[in-house]
């Protein structure tokens, strides 16, 4: 009998196609994970090439597993613009060459399974929601904060994807409107003020301004000149590095102060890399959104109310997996 039940578990496997990473992993359906492949996304050998590096993984997982589970399906979480009725790839800036390609079919006609194609900033709001930060909570809105910024909704359990999929662009949220110039043809988005890439350009305007010598004496010394590196000074007190990071949350908190008002979640969540700075930028962050939400400031944590009505600013908790788990779990749905 034993045997027989453990049979019709289930299983999936989620794929994290990034730029510069290809993680695999088979998941079961509690949201543990069974095993994970990693490899690097060897992007120069064409898409051909990394879709057969997938496929080669996903045969890999589902033999080892087949027996022991049930096989539910294929996650991938891809970053880029999805078309979701067609499974199609528009345009990626991490995947050069895969413009228009038909991703979701491609894998299900070389693996004759299901796959569901997702973004990768949907698919780890879908990871915190199902077993991260947001667990406790049926809807959730996730800033991602990595070389740009990202963003997905989740209501009621599922991404809220729009009319063509395309829903959720936080990181396009215009902040001040004669800003920094954006790739996506705006001035002044969060994504250039919240990015690694703008602490990195906020740090090097400083440095070219004279205002930040002891930044100037690190990019010297250390090739790996990151945002990273410059969190560390904020963390040790240098003034011009917290003055960034302070620039990071004000910036955060007008477009999370947007977000509060037009969609009255329960919960808001910022992952990705530079959340690791959470310290760094978080009270500005929170300053900005109590001084410009009146929805915030009505529902705030220190306030009398519920729980269930409360509206809570928090760090993610799944760090690098959640676009992972957030991708089996799509199969899994």
């Amino acid at each position: 009998m034993m045997i027989a039940a453990a049979a019709e578990q289930q299983f999936a496997i989620g794929v994290d196609l990034g730029g510069t990473n290809l993680r695999i992993a088979a998941v079961d359906a509690g949201g543990k994970q069974l095993e994970l492949i990693t490899t690097n996304t060897e992007v120069k050998r064409g898409r051909d090439y990394v879709v057969g590096e997938i496929c080669d993984a996903i045969r890999i997982l589902q033999e080892k597993f087949r027996g022991k589970y049930r096989f539910a399906g294929i996650g991938i979480g891809v970053p880029g613009i999805i078309d979701m009725e067609s499974g199609t790839l528009h345009e990626s800036p991490n995947l050069p060459g895969w413009e228009n390609y038909p991703v979701r079919d491609e894998i299900q006609r070389r693996l004759g399974a299901t796959v569901v194609l997702e973004n990768d900033a949907n698919a780890a709001a879908l990871g915190e929601k199902w077993l991260g930060a947001a667990r406790d909570v049926d809807s959730v809105c996730m800033l991602t904060l990595g070389t740009g910024v990202g963003g997905g909704i989740v209501l009621h359990g599922r991404v809220w994807h729009g009319m063509t999929g395309m829903a959720a662009e936080c990181g396009h949220i215009s902040i001040y409107p004669d800003g920094v110039q954006c790739n996506c043809g705006n001035r002044g988005c969060l994504e250039q003020y919240a990015s690694a890439t703008a602490v990195k350009r906020m740090a090097l305007e400083a440095i070219a301004f004279g205002k930040a010598p002891e930044l100037a004496r690190a990019m010297s010394e250390n090739p790996e000149f990151s945002s990273k590196l410059i969190f560390q000074h904020a963390s040790q007190g240098d003034a011009s590095a917290k003055a960034i990071f302070s620039s990071v949350g004000r910036a955060l908190g007008i477009g999370l102060a947007d977000l509060v008002n037009v969609l009255n979640l329960p919960m808001y969540v910022i992952g990705g890399g530079v959340s690791s700075a959470w310290e760094a930028f978080s009270p500005a962050m929170h300053e900005e959104l109590h001084r410009r939400s009146f929805v915030y400031r009505a529902t705030e944590p220190d306030q009398q109310q519920s729980p269930r009505r409360r509206t809570l600013v928090t760090r993610a908790l799944l760090g690098s997996d959640a676009g992972l788990i957030g991708a089996a779990r799509l199969a899994l749905m």
